[in-house]
Parts: C-alpha cells; sequence; structure tokens
C-alpha cells in the first residue's frame, strides 16, 4: 500500500498506554493521521512512500503541547528581569505594552515564538495576548496548531475599549478560525483581580454556548490571594465557584496558591491545571504541588509562561524543570517521573485544550503530530532509558525533525515554513526600537 509517509526510528514513545516504549517501529501516515504503528521489518513489508525517513539514533514523541504562553511578548524577552511580578507589570511590562503592542508587534513577536518553539518540538500552544486575530493568522501560515485566547480585561487596551468591544472582537475572531483544523480559541480573561463580576458571568455563558476553554491565571500569587480576600471576602477558586466558572473547561494558570479543600474543589469540577514551573521560580511565585493534584486525579498540563518572565519557551526544559520541582516540593524522589512530565507536556496539555482525540500522544487514527529528538548526542550517552534521558539530559537543540498533521516543519534543524532569517532580522529591528524607548 502506499502512504503519505514512513518514520522509522530506533524508538517511539506512544505516550499512552502509560510508560510505554517501542523500539524499532515504524509510523505509517497517510492523509494527516498516523494509519498504522508496527515493527519497521513489517512496515517496510506492507507498505511503500516516497517520503520515508530513517532515524535510527532518534526518539519519536507526540508532538508537546504548551498550554500557557504570551506568544508575542518574545520581544520582551529580557526587557525587565529580576523583578517582584507586580513591579515587573505594573512599572515594566504594561507601560511597554500601551506604548509598543499593535498588530505588527503581535505579528513579528508570533512569528519569532513560532519559530522558536517549532525548533523546541512544540507544534500546538494555548495562547493569551492581544490581537489574537493576528496571531491566528502566523500560527495558521506556520502550519503550526494554536487555541488563541479571546482576551478580557476590564480596562482599555490597544485591542479593546470595554467589555463589548472585547467579547464582540473575540467572537468575531471564533468565527473566522472556526473552520480551521489547526486553530482553536478559548475565552482568556487575564485572571480574577483584572475580570470584574459581570464579564466573568458573560464569559461562563458564552463559553458553554460556543464550546471552548477558559483560560486564565488564578492562584499564581499570595498576594493575589489576600487582595482577593480582602476586595470579595473569599479566595478566587471560591469566587470562580460562585460564578459557575468551575469546570473541565478552565485552564487554571499556575496554582501555586492551594489549600487542602481546594483540592476537592478542582477534583469535583474536573479544572484543569497548568503548571508553569520556571516563571513560577523566577517571580518567585510559589510552588504547584504537582504531585498531591496528579494524586488526587487533576489533569496537570505544562506551559513555559511568556518569554518575558521565562526566559524562553522550551518545552524540554520545562519537562526537567517540573519533574526536578515537584520531587522537591513532594519531598520524595519519585514524585513526578519522567514519564508522567512527559505526559503533562503531550497528553494532558492535549486534554486540557480539548484535543485530546486528535493529538497529544502516537495512537493508530490520531493527527500525525510528531516530533524526532537525536539522542546520540554526547550530552545522552549512555542510553539505558531513552525517556529519563529526554527529561533529564537532553536539550531542545537535540529536536531535529517536525511534523504537523504529517506535514514537516523542521528538517535537520531547518525550518521549513517559518524564514528564518526574516524573524532574526524582525527581532533585531525590534530590539534597536525598545532600546530608544
Amino acid at each position: 500500500m502506499n502512504v503519505d509517509s514512513l518514520i522509522s526510528a530506533k524508538w517511539i514513545v506512544p505516550v499512552e498506554p502509560d510508560d510505554s516504549l517501542l523500539e524499532d517501529h515504524t509510523l505509517v501516515i497517510h492523509e494527516e493521521k498516523i494509519l498504522d504503528i508496527l515493527p519497521t521489518d513489517q512496515a517496510l513489508a506492507k507498505y511503500s512512500s516516497a517520503d520515508s525517513c530513517e532515524l535510527t539514533r532518534h526518539a519519536l514523541i507526540p508532538g508537546l503541547v504548551n498550554s500557557h504562553t504570551h506568544a508575542a511578548m518574545t520581544l520582551f524577552r529580557g526587557l525587565a528581569d529580576d523583578l517582584p511580578l507586580m513591579d515587573w507589570l505594573n512599572n515594566h511590562i504594561w507601560p511597554a505594552e500601551q506604548r509598543w503592542v499593535d498588530p505588527r508587534f503581535v505579528e513579528d513577536g508570533t512569528r519569532l515564538a513560532v519559530a522558536e518553539m517549532l525548533r523546541g518540538g512544540t507544534t500546538c500552544f494555548a495562547d493569551m495576548y492581544f490581537f489574537p486575530d493576528v496571531t491566528a493568522e502566523v500560527v495558521a501560515a506556520a502550519g503550526m496548531r494554536a487555541v488563541v485566547g479571546l482576551i478580557i480585561i476590564d480596562f482599555p487596551t490597544a485591542w479593546a475599549h470595554g467589555a463589548d468591544e472585547y467579547f464582540a472582537k473575540g467572537e468575531e475572531v471564533h468565527d473566522n478560525f472556526k473552520h480551521n483544523p489547526l486553530i482553536r480559541t478559548a475565552f482568556a480573561p487575564h485572571s480574577p483581580y483584572m475580570v470584574s463580576e459581570q464579564p466573568l458571568r458573560k464569559i461562563g455563558v458564552l463559553a458553554e454556548e460556543l464550546d471552548i476553554p477558559i483560560h486564565m491565571h488564578v492562584h499564581e500569587t499570595e498576594d493575589e490571594i489576600n487582595q482577593s480576600l480582602d476586595n470579595h471576602g473569599k479566595r478566587p477558586l471560591q469566587r470562580l465557584q460562585e460564578l459557575d466558572l468551575l469546570s473541565q473547561r478552565l485552564l487554571a494558570v499556575h496554582m501555586t496558591q492551594l489549600e487542602l479543600e481546594e483540592f476537592d474543589l478542582l477534583n469535583r469540577y474536573s479544572v484543569n491545571v497548568i503548571h508553569c514551573p520556571e516563571s513560577n521560580l523566577k517571580l518567585a511565585s510559589g510552588f504547584c504541588p504537582v504531585q498531591e493534584l496528579q494524586m488526587a486525579g487533576i489533569n496537570v498540563a505544562l506551559g513555559t509562561d511568556g518569554a518575558a518572565s521565562n526566559n524562553d519557551l522550551d518545552m524540554i526544559g520545562e519537562m526537567r524543570s517540573a519533574a526536578l520541582l515537584g520531587k522537591g516540593v513532594a519531598g520524595s524522589s519519585s514524585a513526578v517521573t519522567a514519564h508522567a512530565v512527559l505526559r503533562m507536556a503531550t497528553l494532558n496539555g492535549a486534554r486540557a485544550l480539548g484535543w485530546q482525540d486528535q493529538i497529544g500522544s502516537l495512537v493508530i487514527g490520531k493527527q500525525a503530530d510528531v516530533v524526532a529528538v537525536d539522542l546520540s548526542a554526547l550530552e545522552t550517552q549512555p542510553l539505558y532509558d531513552p525517556v529519563s534521558q529526554l527529561v533529564y539530559a537532553a536539550g531542545r537543540h537535540q529536536v531535529s525533525d517536525v511534523w504537523v498533521a504529517g506535514r514537516r516543519l523542521l528538517q535537520e534543524r531547518e525550518l521549513l515554513s517559518v524564514d528564518q532569517r526574516q524573524v532574526l532580522q524582525s527581532a533585531q529591528e525590534w530590539d534597536l526600537r525598545l532600546k530608544e524607548q
């Protein structure tokens, strides 16, 4: 049988079933999907393809899912480091956004983010930023996947001037991209402290009507909790419960401040927790209790946050940080295992975004979002366990090839759908521009 492509590798890590590993197997890809997975000798006897790829030193993993970022903020990378969160936001990031953010900024910043993420093995991301229509266009043109956030904030910005305009523009973006297989949308109220009660209630109703997620920073810092107690007499999660916003649609980002009874609340409503370990560490926001959440049956996915507070979009590095920090927080070296964080970065992310039926694992019938990681480098030798080496020793520079829906977007470290020279030139121009402010 002639098929679109064959990818043979030393190892395939399908992610499901748990802890599974296939050696000397081949992925058979046809019409954007995984048609078959079988031992390489059997695959070559059964299938033929003009596009056959042999990766004898590589592990194939599902495309990584970055479940929380602000893509265009790559242009603010390193702009204001080593500051407390509210100082960083109020005195540096928000003023810079007021001055510089427009469609061109978002286009150039998102293209830089897309290039960086693809070179690091990320094939899908959940975004929260202004001009989501521009973000969606850039992502779709590159052949990547994204869930773009329909941002809602109480105050005027370059994107919208009031609640009515935020909702009208958001619904227009949703309508414009609802038939694009690579683009989905989510309501993205920034946080409980930056969106008032009436818009939050409306988000809950519209999210049900449009059948889309709600992507929000929640319980990020101790200050946020104290502010909510002062202003509302309750913690943010309790407030969101009373506003009917707790459900499996909710992507609760950060969640560093949790009390015991809130675990039951998250579990009861099937809320998704998005863990951003490196950003939380850099901003000293607190520690997400990943092991306890997982033991409570709560879906925990992984995100990088924006490059202004991380300062990279490296999901392989984020997996290592999540595993090491998770062990330290749990006080157990067997907590948050390599296989667990790989699942957080793939299938759990897909589940949080409502995309688990199509992406997040390498199984027959799913979309062929695939990443090849070369484990032959001296940094990953000797090699006893490919998944352990991937999480604890490998770097994103070892990602050699990336496919989304069966289309190769990275080949031997070269981007095929993004002009890398143009991206670099644009970033350097923004560097000079922002230095003049």
